[in-house]
């Protein structure tokens, strides 16, 4: 992996990364000359005992624009710059404009309840420079560089005081929220372990003190044996509709050896890691020979520098669909109770996701 680091005219940081070296220098550019300013902060949520993040200038961030005016796209005329330069490079991370969390956030209002500044981070991953392209449509090697990204901005975000955790994720399609089709992700750098990723850790250092193994390693066990969601087997990663899933269409992919974060994989584990998620996604996007809306977020270990034997990094995959043409929506009992309500049963969603065979360039077919 190469990479160079660069400066943006208000102040942002950008990295480009490659899986070639760079024949040039690029100049970073930015479609606005003067920083933001961004001061966001956190109010104490009382009954959920969980901190809520406040960013009102969000509101103002580039909205669904037309293919002309795509901020993500690399930079064609100086006069007009996007976020992106020109160059030969594959993957560009760079600042967040519009923060929910920021580094140096300060002086959060007084309100009846604990404030706080939201001191953390928040970067635009670009996954291609082009707008037309998918996770799904790159090359395995493509994605095994940004898996080798994820680790690298995982580390880089992790040595920044007051990190305690660094959350990767793709919000893709309109139907889950996104405002930018260009493929793209984000990462989320909080100074706080955030409350849904506590609560699985909890989940699993139990289950390791009790079995002395990785519960989603002996997880992703049982599931390749048993056979009847699973996705996608390799020699070093598996993927699957959780027997547990909440949505019609979830789907987990992981390692197959205990890997507790990104930096922590072997070359063996990226490459077949890449290999699961192209496979993973191409399933989707051929169940209805249509692109498959999802939300995408990938769990690992916090960033305090301990072991964590217990932790085994994973994705998790949420298309908002229970069927071709209805939405799953969550109501009464999934948002006033916590309980989530399936009107399909997992393995009828996988045994459709199994029907589903993928080819790539390489005519490598996977079943």
């Amino acid at each position: 992996m190469y990479c160079q680091e660069l400066n943006k005219p208000d102040g942002r940081r950008m990295t480009l990364y490659s899986r070639h070296p760079f024949a040039a220098p690029a100049a970073a550019p930015s479609p606005f000359a003067q920083p933001q300013g961004a001061n966001p902060h956190l109010r104490w949520h009382p009954l959920r005992g969980e901190w809520v993040a406040y960013a009102a200038y969000r509101q103002g961030r580039t909205f669904l624009p037309p293919p002309q005016y795509n901020p993500l796209a690399p930079t064609r005329d100086p006069a007009h710059p996007t976020e992106l330069p020109a160059g030969d490079y594959d993957v560009a991370v760079f600042d967040n404009r519009f923060p929910s969390l920021a580094l140096d956030a300060h002086d959060p209002p007084a309100v009846t309840v604990a404030t706080a500044p939201a001191a953390g981070h928040c970067e635009v991953v670009v996954f291609a420079q082009d707008a037309s392209a998918s996770l799904a449509t790159l090359q395995v090697s493509h994605i095994a560089l940004l898996l080798q990204v994820w680790a690298a901005r995982t580390q880089a975000l992790a040595s920044r005081p007051g990190i305690a955790y660094v959350l990767p994720f793709e919000n893709r399609g309109a139907e889950v929220g996104v405002t930018l089709h260009h493929p793209h992700g984000q990462i989320y750098a909080y100074p706080f372990i955030p409350p849904v990723p506590a609560r699985m850790l909890a989940q699993e250092q139990a289950y390791f003190a009790r079995h002395g193994q990785a519960l989603l390693v002996d997880m992703a066990r049982q599931e390749a044996d048993a056979g009847e969601r699973l996705l996608y087997l390799g020699p070093h990663a598996v993927a699957f509709v959780p027997a547990c899933a909440r949505y019609p269409y979830e789907v987990w992919l992981m390692p197959r050896r205990q890997a507790d974060s990104f930096a922590a994989l072997s070359a063996e584990q990226r490459g077949d890691l890449a290999r699961a998620l192209k496979t993973v996604l191409l399933k989707y996007d051929g169940l209805w020979q249509r692109e498959m809306p999802y939300l995408m977020a990938w769990y690992q270990a916090p960033t305090d520098g301990r072991a964590h034997p217990h932790t085994q990094l994973h994705a998790q995959f949420y298309p908002p669909y229970r069927t071709r043409e209805r939405l799953k929506y969550l109501a009464g009992t999934e948002l006033a109770a916590g309980m989530y309500a399936m009107d399909a049963l997992p393995e009828e969603s996988a045994r459709q996701l199994q029907q589903v065979r993928v080819t790539w360039e390489m005519s490598e077919e996977i079943a």
